[in-house]
C-alpha cells in the first residue's frame, strides 16, 4: 500500500474497467491533450457554465489555450508531488474508438492523521446518462483507498446539480451536511452539500458495488 502525499513515483496511472455501455478509463491529463480538451469544453460551454469554478477576481472565466496550459502544468507539478491526481475520462463504446469525454480531478491529498481528499468531475453532455461518471468516480475511489492508502474521500455538490447528486447516490456516499458559501462557482459563493466515504464503508470496493448492482450503472 502506498501513502500520499509525498513524491509520487507511480504517476501516471490509468485505472480502467468495463460497464455495459463500453470501457471507461482514467488517463493522466497532459499538455498534449490541449486540442481535444479545448474542443470538448467549447462544445459543452453552456452545459458546464453553471457548475464551473471561478474566483472573486475572475468571476466569468473563458476557456483558452493559455488557461489550459497553465492548468496542465500546475496539475502536473502537483501530481508529481503527490498533491493532486488529474485525470481525463476516456470512453470507448462497444465497437467504437476511445474518446475523451470529461475530467476527474483528485485533490488536494492530505496525509498524516487525515489521509483524505476530494473528487471533482465533469462530463460531456452527449455522454451523460450512460453511467460513465459514477463508474469513473468508482475507479478513482478504489484506487485511492486500495492503492494510495487514503482513508476518506469527499465530494461537494451544489444542491441544484441533479446530475452530480445522482452520482453520489448511486455510489452510496453518505451525506454529512451543507457547507454554506463553500466554493466560488459561476461567479458567486455557493452552498454545497457534502458527501463522504471512508475505507471501512466500501467493503470490496465501489467498482465491485457498481457491477453487483441489480439496477446496473451503465
Amino acid at each position: 500500500m502506498r501513502l500520499l502525499p509525498g513524491r509520487n513515483r507511480d504517476w501516471p496511472v490509468s485505472p480502467a474497467g468495463q460497464i455495459p455501455a463500453g470501457r471507461v478509463e482514467l488517463r493522466p491529463l497532459g499538455t498534449e491533450d490541449e486540442h481535444r480538451y479545448m474542443a470538448l469544453r467549447v462544445l459543452n460551454s453552456a452545459w458546464l457554465q453553471p457548475w464551473d469554478a471561478t474566483t472573486p477576481e475572475n468571476p466569468d472565466p473563458r476557456d483558452s489555450s493559455a488557461s489550459f496550459r497553465q492548468m496542465a502544468r500546475g496539475l502536473g507539478r502537483s501530481a508529481r508531488s503527490g498533491i493532486h491526481l488529474p485525470w481525463l475520462i476516456w470512453f470507448t463504446a462497444q465497437g467504437g474508438t476511445p474518446q475523451m469525454v470529461g475530467q476527474l480531478t483528485v485533490g488536494p491529498i492530505i496525509g498524516g492523521s487525515a489521509r483524505s481528499t476530494s473528487l471533482g468531475y465533469w462530463l460531456d453532455e452527449g455522454h451523460a446518462g450512460r453511467g460513465i461518471t459514477p463508474f469513473a468516480a468508482a475507479l478513482a475511489v478504489d484506487h485511492l483507498f486500495f492503492e494510495r492508502g487514503l482513508h476518506r474521500v469527499e465530494v461537494a455538490v451544489r444542491p441544484e446539480n441533479v446530475a452530480s447528486l445522482r452520482v453520489v447516490e448511486k455510489l452510496g456516499f453518505r451525506e454529512e451536511g451543507v457547507r454554506l458559501r463553500f466554493l466560488h462557482i459561476h461567479g458567486a459563493w455557493r452552498d454545497h452539500r457534502c458527501f463522504a466515504l471512508t475505507r471501512e464503508e466500501i467493503g470490496e470496493g465501489l467498482v465491485a458495488r457498481c457491477r453487483g448492482s441489480q439496477s446496473g450503472i451503465g
